[in-house]
């Protein structure tokens, strides 16, 4: 049983060199961004008092936060840690436990932060269908804008070890598997995990752990837009600002949302999304292979595999299957054993 259970996801943090520049971006994204205490805060739409935070420094990504129910659940946390609740003198307020994961990635449990009356977003519009037509005698004007960001959706960290990480996330923040993605049969690679709420519904996934070749880093935070038009609007608006495109527009399969990656000025890459997967507690776990991870439902395809020397999907998973094997060999030597 797990220590405490999560709310949510709560925020992400980074460094960056020039704050006025990642306004900018924050602003063309579709976040209502502010500066207070020398850093800079994006919020969304949902009333929290912040989802994006930027220090100043050397780029960097510096911290995932989720949000706990209660400050009971911060001091057991606490407790079982050894480390203190403290005050977070940040907008809105609250307490605060701060954690070091396996791989040395910042974690913020936070609670007890004062809302705000949510922004406005846009309205879901009428859609006229093969089988439904409820839009009648009404047309359809969209105004050219940057899109509205209502939450945070989750974040994706890569780590060393999948499941020392997955272990450590599941054991003090209740994190369900809602699909493990595997390189081959019985190599798993990583994990799409959703917060436990019962039978209230979660999303598909708060976080993500993969076990990828390359740096230690964040791969990407994802943030809810109001639909589709919303989303579509905010390509537009991000590709007329000439801004760095990632990947997108298309339909993911695990979590089934409608995506759009964009890159921020300092090589952070942030995703919108809308129409994702909601489950309970009582929705069991399933196996996905790594074709499904890269793979999309309709849309832009992975950049991966957009060039005319892509590599075949099937290698891909080939190869990744043969490193997380060796990998896995070398872990289980006994200490002192010869390599």
């Amino acid at each position: 049983m797990s220590t405490i259970r999560i709310e949510d996801i709560a925020h992400v943090r980074y460094a960056a060199p020039d704050l006025a520049a990642m306004r900018a971006f924050l602003e063309d994204f579709g976040m209502d961004c502010f500066e207070e205490g020398g850093r800079l805060y994006g919020r969304g739409a949902d009333g929290r008092p912040f989802v994006h935070v930027t220090e100043p420094g050397e780029a960097r990504f510096l911290a995932v936060g989720f949000r706990a129910e209660t400050v009971a659940d911060l001091e057991k946390l606490a407790a079982s840690e050894g480390v203190p609740v403290e005050d977070l003198n940040e907008p809105g307020g609250g307490k605060i436990v701060r954690l070091t994961d396996p791989d040395g990635y910042r974690v913020e449990v936070v609670t007890g932060q004062a809302k705000q009356e949510g922004l406005a977003l846009s309205a879901d519009q009428l859609v006229n269908t093969a089988s439904a037509k409820p839009r009648f005698r009404q047309t359809v004007r969209l105004e050219a804008r940057p899109a509205h960001v209502k939450r945070i959706g989750h974040a994706v960290l890569k780590v060393r070890d999948f499941r020392t990480s997955e272990r450590w996330y599941k054991d003090r923040f209740g994190f369900i598997t809602s699909d493990e993605v595997e390189a081959a049969a019985d190599v798993p690679l990583g994990a799409f995990m959703r917060c436990d709420r019962g039978d209230k519904p979660a999303d598909h996934h708060t976080l993500f752990l993969a076990q990828l070749p390359g740096e230690l880093g964040i791969l990407h935070a994802a943030f809810e837009v109001a639909n589709l038009d919303d989303l579509m609007l905010g390509h537009q608006h991000l590709k007329a600002k000439k801004r760095e495109a990632a990947w997108g527009v298309g339909r993911h399969i695990m979590g089934s949302q409608i995506f759009d990656y964009w890159k921020d000025p300092f090589g952070n890459e942030l995703e919108h999304w809308t129409d994702g997967d909601l489950f309970t507690a009582a929705d069991p776990p399933q196996k996905q292979p790594m074709s499904a991870l890269l793979a999309v439902q309709w849309g832009a395809p992975h950049p991966m595999f957009a060039g005319k020397l892509a590599p075949p999907p099937g290698l891909v998973s080939f190869f990744m299957a043969l490193r997380l094997r060796v990998l896995g060999l070398f872990r289980a030597k006994p200490k002192g054993t010869p390599a």
